[in-house]
């Protein structure tokens, strides 16, 4: 029988073996889950590109005309 494969866990770097039993794979516990979705929040982690224009709402129309 093979080993599990073992990662790291991208925000503290404890390995991680990639199994059904590790829960919060890939990171090693829920602590670490949850700062890695707080820098996708406050924008800390980001894939680069183009920034997107946001539509105008449409009362945000009628003030230019």
């Amino acid at each position: 029988m093979s080993r599990p494969k073992t990662i790291q866990c991208p925000t503290c770097s404890a390995p991680v073996e990639w199994n059904s039993a590790s829960r919060f794979r890939p990171f090693c516990s829920e602590r670490c889950k949850l700062i890695d979705l707080g820098e996708w929040v406050s924008e800390g982690h980001r894939i680069p590109g183009e920034e997107i224009p946001r539509p105008m709402a449409p009362d945000d129309h009628d003030q230019y005309h």
